[in-house]
């Protein structure tokens, strides 16, 4: 989960330097393409076609289409924005998920998990910093991700009834290679200037896949609520990395919001399993990330 972690950072770093020069289809489109070939081996290696058969086409549908919106919107927001400050922002994909569950999963939640959600989005308006200029186009980008990554999460928990995280992952990325090809001959091919440019675009789409498959192993051994706070080491790595690059040095209220966000996503995830444990439900292996 840790090697998870850093190499979603490592990503998203590199998403962030591609971006100034390249369009976000451009990215997306390397991002799928190229986590597609490591998907198909795991598939032969479960079973071969057999797996990917599916009596949800339209749950994949969905589920493919949230999320290439979310990541789609958070690369953009990476090229505009503070790597720090967006990922902050992200955080508060667990804490909207908690609330859309109630309407989309008929779930029950508790006046703790609500005290804690309304706790959630005060740190995530501390971080955008509303009326303070901090709050532009790409802030909203990076929120609009995270509701569409707490969205994705519910639809993987409503697949994960029936279906394996294999066959969930590879229908999400043969749609995103599919739309990723599309959106890039629309939008225009930016040719990679050199070598090095090259490099990264294709280190997106393996880092990728390789941060999703080591993430994926590591829910299929433990329980969410042990793994589920590791995932908050991305702001450090993501501080870390930024700074080193673009001398960028998040604003104290950034590090108050994303520790009061955090705080309160490993409460939900402590009540959740406290719940699961009291009443069983079937949990997904697999989280939303892009």
């Amino acid at each position: 989960m840790c090697l998870s972690v850093l190499l979603f950072a490592i990503m998203d770093t590199t998403v962030k330097w591609l971006g100034d020069g390249y369009p976000t289809s451009q990215i997306v489109f390397f991002r799928c393409v190229l986590a597609l070939p490591p998907i198909l081996v795991l598939v032969a290696l479960k079973g071969g076609w057999t797996v990917l058969k599916t009596p949800r086409p339209f749950v994949h549908l969905m589920r493919s289409a949230v999320g290439l919106a979310a990541m789609s919107l958070v690369f953009w927001a990476y090229s505009q924005m503070r790597l720090a400050d967006a990922v902050a922002i992200l955080f508060a994909s667990p804490i909207i998920m908690t609330a859309l569950s109630v309407p989309l999963l008929k779930e029950r939640v508790g006046i703790r998990r609500w005290a804690a959600v309304l706790v959630g989005f005060t740190g995530v308006l501390i971080v955008v910093n509303p009326g303070g200029g901090v709050f532009d186009w790409a802030a909203f980008a990076a929120l609009g991700a995270a509701a569409c990554m707490a969205l994705a999460m519910i639809l993987i928990r409503k697949l994960s009834a029936t279906e394996q995280a294999i066959t969930i992952t590879f229908w999400f990325t043969f749609s995103g290679s599919i739309v990723g090809s599309i959106w890039v001959y629309l939008d225009g091919w930016v040719m990679p200037v050199s070598n090095f440019d090259w490099a990264l675009l294709i280190s997106v789409g393996l880092i990728g896949s390789a941060a999703q498959l080591m993430m994926t192993i590591a829910f299929r051994h433990a329980e969410v609520a042990i793994l589920a706070p590791l995932e908050y080491m991305a702001i450090f790595w993501t501080a870390l990395t930024a700074y080193w690059i673009w001398g960028e040095i998040p604003e104290l209220r950034v590090f108050i919001g994303a520790a009061i966000v955090i705080a309160s996503g490993i409460y939900i995830v402590h009540r959740e399993t406290r719940v699961a444990k009291v009443r069983p439900v079937k949990t997904p292996k697999l989280r939303g990330r892009v």
